[in-house]
């Protein structure tokens, strides 16, 4: 059975404040590591996901556990799934964004650029557009675009006008297939002085245009500290800096939502502050967690509280 504990595992617990007899909820709750530590503590977790199978290896590993509700859905939709339990507030919600180490590590789901597997990255299965259709359809253009603006890769220009060739001789089916690709864009004393993998920008604005994980998100937090009891926390750990500028950008609006012109001497817009951050700027893992788990190295969490 697939374990794995979360990147900043003890830190977000500890920022989420679990208390027992409380309602938490893990919106992402991937291979359940943090929602097992929050009913070891008492606490009740509304647990969701939109990888059906991630959801249903968490819930065979949680099996048994009191307070534990599995919820098949995407943590934008947190609002509507909870009102559908008769759930109208809860006392923490906890988001680690990104790909989960369970599909990472399930080779056949297509997000690794380290193994040959399909093109796929879906993180919902349910749905039918898949990484190797936006490679082998989109003009080179709008690719170019994907990597440029959700991959933040620097060669998405070449890197699209090689995929566009390649695919004109054979279609890109699988990862091996888009690392070659990458790799005949990108000459090799760059790939060598790089640090990383030469296709590691590429597979982020993929999975990240595949799965839309980034236009919702802004909103998707408003909806979160919208459901949280006064008192109650928001924890999100994010990957890469597309997304934490968006939670960062997001938990300062919350915090100070006065639109009025810097001229006037006294707030008249009359919009008051939601929440408060406990934390000012992020945490970041500790150096002897990114020395066990290189995964941790990127790794931001930011904390608020509702007023």
């Amino acid at each position: 059975m697939f374990h794995h504990v979360p990147v900043m595992f003890e830190e977000a617990l500890t920022y989420l404040a679990v208390q027992p007899g409380k309602v938490y909820v893990d919106g992402t709750l991937g291979g359940g590591g943090h929602t097992g530590a929050i009913l070891d503590r008492g606490g009740a977790v509304y647990g969701i996901d939109r990888d059906e199978d991630a959801l249903n290896a968490a819930t065979a590993r949680l099996a048994g556990q009191a307070g534990f509700h599995p919820l098949r859905g995407n943590f934008h939709d947190m609002g509507e799934l909870l009102a559908a339990q008769g759930i109208e507030a809860v006392d923490g919600v906890l988001l680690d964004l990104g790909v989960s180490s369970f599909q990472l590590d399930t080779v056949e789901r297509g997000f690794s650029y380290h193994q040959d597997a399909p093109l796929d990255m879906r993180m919902d299965r349910s749905q039918p557009f898949t990484a190797a259709e936006l490679v082998n359809t989109w003009p080179e253009a709008d690719i170019a675009a994907v990597l440029r603006d959700f991959g933040e890769e620097p060669w998405a220009a070449r890197i699209a006008a090689i995929i566009v060739e390649h695919r004109a001789k054979k279609p890109i089916d699988t990862t091996g297939d888009l690392v070659a690709a990458v790799d005949a864009a990108i000459p090799r004393k760059i790939r060598d002085r790089d640090k990383g993998h030469s296709a590691q920008k590429t597979f982020q604005g993929l999975r990240i245009a595949v799965n839309d994980e980034l236009a919702p998100l802004s909103q998707a937090i408003e909806d979160a500290v919208t459901l949280l009891m006064p008192g109650g926390r928001l924890c999100v750990i994010t990957f890469h800096s597309l997304e934490d500028r968006i939670v960062k950008k997001t938990l300062r609006r919350l915090e100070n939502p006065c639109d009025c012109p810097p001229s006037l001497p006294v707030c008249v817009c009359g919009k008051k502050p939601i929440v408060r951050l406990p934390v000012r700027g992020a945490v970041k893992p500790s150096q002897v967690e990114i020395n066990q788990n290189p995964r941790a190295r990127s790794a931001k969490l930011r904390v608020a509280e509702k007023r």
